[in-house]
């Protein structure tokens, strides 16, 4: 039976303050105007977004991908569809190759089901920006252990350093096979970056763009000068990670300002402490504390470790926070990410015979409901 949902809609960087959106099976069948709606539910205050789409996280709910069993990487895959990121990536960490291939192994049942995909956030990443990435786990660009990597299917995106050994054929591989380039933890100066960045192609982004790279300096501009100046021409999206620890909130309403929510994919960067406790916690090999809601690395407690937030987390506070239009910052959570991943014919915006992904909230973006594919999700599966 069909399920029809009244709200303020805010989808495709636009707002209808009273519309109906129709869901029946699978898809999106209906959304107008709720005066063009033969039989409208009940007027509501509530906001309906479509479902988030989250290309870089490592966990939640106490699972982490990079180091659970399967039962606890389910439970982090459930944690954040609750939470209304129906679409996600499962990131993993620098790690031994055996170890890789072990993680993908781990993932797969939930590929195409909880999970779009798989993220590599390295092991070709630069040793002086390594961040919560274990030292001992960098090593220089290989593009035949990448190209066994990315030949299970399971892969959608992969992290580099722009400086690393054989970068060009490290892009070429990704090409190959469909797999999106990211440039992240990285040393390189801004040429460097801006080259890698043409190489790359169409469709590329930054990994968590200022952390895990040098700062921007008047006669050093680096990468992050380099990725801001590439999203401002369309060459790049850059991801943010806005929950409030990793980046001020002016840097947020700058960053969109500059280039503009196309070009801005709002990311969790979440490990397994989303949803728990402060206490003590694992991202792949090393060992985290999380003190007031904060992941730093115990050995180096000036490296942060990943979030504790759900991608709704992070829309919340870059609305609240800092300032960013309610349509640009659903879009940068939604259809900018979808498209990314070449998706967005299927998720990131309400639209009929789309997905019928969509999270409902309160005017001030807390989850209220949220539906996946047409089936409302309830907390208590996590």
């Amino acid at each position: 039976m069909p399920t029809a949902l009244r709200g303020r809609l805010v989808s495709g960087g636009s707002v209808v303050d009273d519309a109906v959106v129709v869901l029946d099976g699978d898809r999106v069948t209906h959304v107008g105007p709720a005066a063009e709606h033969p039989d409208p539910p009940p007027a509501t205050d509530l906001l309906l977004l479509p479902g988030l789409v989250d290309v870089h996280c490592h966990g939640g709910a106490g699972g982490s991908f990079p180091d659970s069993d399967q039962a606890g990487v389910r439970r982090a895959a459930r944690h954040h569809r609750a939470a209304g990121t129906t679409t996600l990536l499962a990131s993993l960490v620098s790690a031994a190759p055996e170890v890789l291939r072990e993680r993908l192994a781990v993932l797969a049942p939930l590929v195409g089901d909880l999970v779009a995909g798989v993220h590599l956030e390295g092991p070709y990443l630069s040793p002086a920006r390594c961040g919560a990435q274990d030292p001992a786990a960098l090593r220089p660009g290989d593009p035949a252990e990448l190209d066994a990597l990315l030949a299970t299917g399971l892969v959608r995106s992969v992290t580099v350093a722009p400086e690393t050994a054989h970068a060009a054929e490290l892009l070429a591989v990704c090409r190959m096979h469909g797999v999106l380039p990211s440039l992240g933890h990285t040393d390189a100066d801004a040429a460097t970056t801006t080259g890698w960045v043409r190489r790359a192609g169409p469709r590329a982004s930054a990994t968590h763009l200022f952390n895990g790279m040098p700062p921007l300096l008047s006669r050093a501009p680096g990468p992050v000068a380099a990725c801001l100046a590439a999203a401002a021409r369309g060459d790049l999206v850059v991801e943010l990670v806005a929950d409030g620890v990793h980046l001020a909130p002016e840097t947020v309403a700058t960053v969109f300002e500059l280039v503009g929510p196309d070009h801005v994919a709002l990311v969790s960067d979440a490990m397994a402490a989303a949803g728990q406790p402060d206490g003590a916690y694992r991202l792949g090999a090393l060992d985290v504390t999380v003190r007031d809601g904060v992941a730093r690395l115990t050995a180096d407690p000036g490296a942060i470790a990943g979030g504790t937030a759900t991608l709704a987390d992070v829309l919340r506070r870059t609305v609240r926070d800092a300032g960013v239009d309610l349509a640009a910052a659903v879009t940068a959570a939604t259809r900018t990410p979808a498209r990314l991943l070449g998706l967005d014919a299927e998720v990131g915006e309400l639209t009929p015979g789309r997905r019928a992904d969509v999270l409902v909230t309160t005017p001030d973006l807390v989850p209220a409901a949220v539906y996946a594919a047409g089936v409302r999700v309830h907390r208590e599966e996590n």
